[in-house]
């Protein structure tokens, strides 16, 4: 799950792929902004055919939070 997720992570940043980390935070390391993390979020919801509520994508700050949310909802 964690390889998946910083697959589809670095589409929407510039670092390699191999510097992002299950402790990287989405804005402060990888750099994205709100839209992106919107993007990003679309992109999951997509992929592993979800809905993450508005509510829940502010508590997504790592790439940590987002594999443990879909492990536990996808």
């Amino acid at each position: 799950m964690l390889e998946k997720v910083i697959n589809i992570l670095s589409e929407f940043t510039l670092l390699e792929k191999e510097k992002i980390t299950k402790d990287s935070g989405l804005v402060n390391d990888l750099g994205l902004n709100s839209l992106d993390v919107i993007n990003v979020v679309v992109a999951f919801e997509e992929e592993f055919d979800i809905e993450i509520p508005d509510s829940k994508i502010k508590e997504l700050v790592n790439v940590a939070d987002i594999v443990e949310y879909l492990e536990r909802y996808a």
